[in-house]
């Protein structure tokens, strides 16, 4: 008999544990009130970028928030997966560069994800993750631009907060970082700007963290994020989290509190 009751409380703690793509164990933690469960879409990109090593890199920044319960997944394809509406908000950390974006039926789910009132956070070059799909523009709010200059050399600048009202930039300040700063983002799509950056090569202001909403869902852009440096950067690291802790319907919270 007592061999019997050990092997059903085994069973329900088993039942009560999800194995993530990165191997971690998301519990039922994410059931608790208050916290959100975020996808982390990454494996594949440009090879001037190692997603290998930015995508543990960006789940840490977001996991440093207790409240973002953080899958990682290494296919993009998932987002054609109906386990997609398990998550409250996907981080798109990926580039199809050179291969088939993840194809009509991703498209479609992550449209109807972003419309029903879930989250999207896009990350560096994920402005060109659907570079087949024209009205990515229209969720994404920007897009990454062949035809235009991709970035400034890799270098330190200013990143100009240009709304300190919003909730994900409230009380943040401008800082330095080093990291691309990029120029290739084109599209018409009303956005709301929370950051830019000043060209040293053209003199030009260019967008870095802006927000949009795609139907019910809300959208947080940030165009940082080109290596583990530039992602672990404080002030970059505490944008990254609030802005994907807003898209998931959560208050921003500065990093401590």
């Amino acid at each position: 008999m007592k061999t019997l009751i050990t092997l059903m409380a085994a069973c329900i703690l088993i039942a009560g544990c999800k194995t993530n793509q990165d191997g971690s164990q998301a519990t039922g933690d994410a059931q608790k009130a208050g916290v959100k469960r975020i996808l982390l879409v990454t494996g594949v990109d440009h090879p001037a970028h190692n997603w290998r090593q930015t995508a543990p890199a960006l789940a840490k920044v977001l996991r440093a928030d207790g409240r973002l319960d953080v899958t990682v997944t290494e296919d993009p394809n998932f987002l054609a997966s109906p386990q997609l509406r398990q998550y409250d908000a996907a981080v798109i950390h990926f580039m199809d560069w050179q291969i088939p974006d993840p194809g009509p039926q991703a498209r479609l789910a992550l449209q109807r994800f972003v419309r029903a009132g879930n989250g999207l956070m896009i990350v560096h070059f994920g402005c060109g993750a659907f570079e087949e799909w024209d009205d990515f523009v229209h969720m994404a709010g920007r897009v990454w631009d062949p035809n235009m200059r991709a970035h400034d050399p890799h270098g330190a600048f200013t990143v100009t907060i240009t709304d300190g009202e919003h909730p994900i930039t409230r009380g943040l300040e401008s800082f330095q970082t080093t990291d691309e700063l990029y120029t290739c983002l084109a599209g018409e799509t009303p956005v709301h700007m929370l950051a830019t950056a000043r060209s040293k090569v053209d003199n030009l202001d260019y967008p870095m963290a802006f927000v949009l909403e795609y139907g019910k869902g809300k959208v947080f852009h940030c165009a940082l994020g080109h290596d583990v440096v530039a992602i672990e950067n404080p002030p970059a690291a505490e944008l990254f989290r609030r802005g994907c802790a807003w898209t998931a319907g959560l208050p921003p919270v500065p990093k401590g509190k």
